[in-house]
């Protein structure tokens, strides 16, 4: 090779960046022994911009299209050195390309929950996912405060320092929010929202622009979830001496494939009702919030009932369509039994 063809290497007269992949926010062209041709073209693709940076300096920045470089495209560059206009000698300078594209699908989640004052729950801890996406909007703004000197800045570089952010915020969010934890599901739109505006300032400090931001869920921490879920399933209960009723007739069939058939029925209804009336009174007064009263003693269970009495209860029962013809037979027949005593 000879000595021409080594000096033409030395000189740069194309400037461009060909993104291989995706992920890369910032991109130093390699410049260790090389000079920018005087008049050397510089090309700026859709979706991305160049900063000419002179001894730590942002110099001139470009944006999309075909630039030529001299003094008149360079003017900061041009006072930093001190060309004049007759300049036309190559220059050095370091030439950082930046990735505008929006990235898309970026998580955050609050690692850990975030404890909230709830007027219906009182103190409770509330955990918050969802996604958003941002593009590099100031990339003087970016390589001062972000990216600096580095050959290559990535997403997932800028990751982290963008995830703190968003949590924090999100965190201040959910602790300054009147909503209760009830009706949030009813109005992740406008948190999302208030949360936009509060991470946008904060963004555009280092040069980064959010686009979009979203709240996908918020929910309990399990042992909370399963306390929830309990509360939500005694009010699904309602009245509860109804709910006992219909308890102790779904259970009749079952009572007359046991051991002794029917025959106790009287007794057990008389129990599941009194049991029923107990469980319903200690209800109401939760609810009411007044003291609840010193539980009555149990009623002592019923006396067994005449057995022309226990034979009338079946009859009804079969009447009503709660036992079969078979099953009041055999109560029947249990019933006859224990008054001849055979």
């Amino acid at each position: 090779m000879g000595i021409g063809d080594f000096i033409k290497k030395q000189f740069i007269d194309v400037l461009q960046w060909n993104e291989d992949g995706d992920g890369v926010l910032a991109w130093r062209y390699p410049m260790q022994d090389f000079e920018i041709q005087y008049g050397a073209k510089l090309t700026v693709r859709e979706s991305q911009m160049a900063v000419f940076v002179n001894e730590g300096k942002v110099a001139d920045v470009f944006g999309p299209g075909l630039h030529t470089l001299n003094t008149n495209t360079l003017p900061i560059l041009t006072y930093l050195q001190n060309w004049d206009k007759l300049f036309q000698s190559p220059f050095k300078s370091d030439v950082y390309f930046f990735s505008t594209r929006l990235q898309l699908g970026r998580k955050w989640g609050t690692p850990q929950p975030v404890t909230v004052r709830d007027k219906d729950f009182g103190m409770v801890r509330l955990r918050a996912f969802g996604m958003y996406s941002y593009k590099l909007a100031d990339p003087k703004k970016f390589f001062t405060e972000i990216s600096g000197t580095r050959d290559t800045y990535t997403v997932d570089d800028l990751e982290m320092q963008l995830r703190n952010l968003v949590v924090s915020t999100m965190s201040s969010t959910l602790g300054n929010s009147a909503a209760p934890f009830l009706d949030m599901a009813a109005n992740l739109g406008v948190m999302s929202d208030a949360v936009k505006a509060a991470m946008t300032p904060v963004f555009e400090r280092y040069g980064v622009a959010i686009d979009n931001f979203a709240v996908e869920s918020i929910s309990l921490p399990e042992e909370l979830q399963k306390a929830l879920d309990t509360r939500i399933s005694m009010g699904m209960v309602g009245n509860m001496a109804t709910y006992t009723q219909y308890q102790t007739a779904n259970a009749i069939p079952l009572a007359a494939q046991n051991e002794g058939g029917l025959a106790g029925i009287g007794a057990s209804l008389g129990a599941g009702l009194t049991m029923g009336q107990v469980m319903t009174e200690a209800m109401r007064n939760a609810q009411a919030g007044a003291p609840a009263a010193p539980a009555a003693a149990p009623a002592a269970a019923p006396a067994t009932d005449a057995p022309e009495v226990r034979l009338g209860k079946l009859k009804s029962l079969l009447d009503g369509g709660l036992i079969t013809q078979a099953d009041y037979d055999t109560a029947k027949a249990e019933v006859i039994k224990q008054i001849t005593g055979g």
